[in-house]
């Protein structure tokens, strides 16, 4: 009697053994199923355009303008000395203050891009905010200029899916960088060169600033250093592929095959 007892308690325990795996492979599987499902339509990261993958030795030299412009002109000067065209970002109040400066750089060979209007975090703002700090900057790039800006990088490196969706839907590029020259950080001369050179490959597009301490000093010995290892210098139009292709996961643009 005792024996059969015990045997049938065995059974029990192995009942509810096997009870409670069934129990936890059934929550596992619908645990994952859940994520899985989340995860199919959770909306794809968007990124906007850090470097350009291209076999050429060229790379862009942009230029952020948000705040002074005493060394702007000395910036355009290097360039025509060397003979080489940039990208400069230019803030809705920047334009404001320096209109004719803005209009000079256009009409030395330069392309004027879209840097926001009020230099705001973008991620923080909604898409109708979004879409007024492109469209007023715009506008008034437009009306010095004779055409609205078809590229935008946001102020400090900040977006969010919504920024790119929305500018896209206007028609701009969202412009970044691989290689930040760190020029507003104080950074020396012989650093900001060291860094820019070490990191620049085929296809990078590299930050400056338009009023940096060391900017004078530093982009000609940036220029030379760079025209020493074979690069050339394009604006971002002449740099990014404007249609058929994709951006990988580090936001690299790549031509489509």
């Amino acid at each position: 009697m005792g024996c059969a007892l015990i045997i049938v308690i065995k059974k029990a325990k192995l009942i509810l053994m096997l009870a409670i795996v069934c129990v936890c492979v059934v929550s596992v599987v619908t645990i994952c199923s859940f994520y899985s499902s989340e995860y199919a339509f959770a909306p794809q990261k968007k990124l906007p355009i850090y470097a350009v993958a291209c076999e050429e030795k060229k790379v862009a030299l942009t230029f952020d303008a948000a705040w002074g412009a005493d060394k702007t002109k000395g910036i355009l000067d290097i360039l025509d000395t060397y003979g080489y065209k940039a990208t400069f970002f230019l803030v809705g109040f920047w334009i404001d203050k320096y209109p004719d400066m803005t209009k000079e750089i256009h009409q030395r060979g330069h392309l004027v891009g879209n840097h926001s209007n009020n230099h705001l975090k973008m991620s923080k703002l909604s898409k109708d905010e979004i879409a007024k700090e492109l469209t007023s900057t715009g506008e008034k790039i437009k009306e010095l200029i004779g055409s609205s800006p078809a590229y935008f990088r946001p102020p400090f490196g900040d977006y969010s899916n919504s920024l790119i969706i929305t500018a896209e839907s206007l028609g701009i590029y969202t412009i970044q960088w691989d290689v930040d020259s760190l020029d507003w950080m104080n950074r020396t001369t012989a650093q900001i060169t060291e860094r820019v050179l070490a990191r620049t490959k085929e296809g990078s597009i590299i930050l400056f600033h338009n009023n940096s301490d060391h900017i004078l000093e530093a982009l000609p010995t940036v220029i030379l250093g760079l025209q020493n290892k074979g690069y050339s210098f394009v604006r971002i139009d002449e740099l990014i592929y404007k249609d058929n292709y994709y951006i990988d996961v580090n936001g690299v643009q790549h031509k489509a095959s």
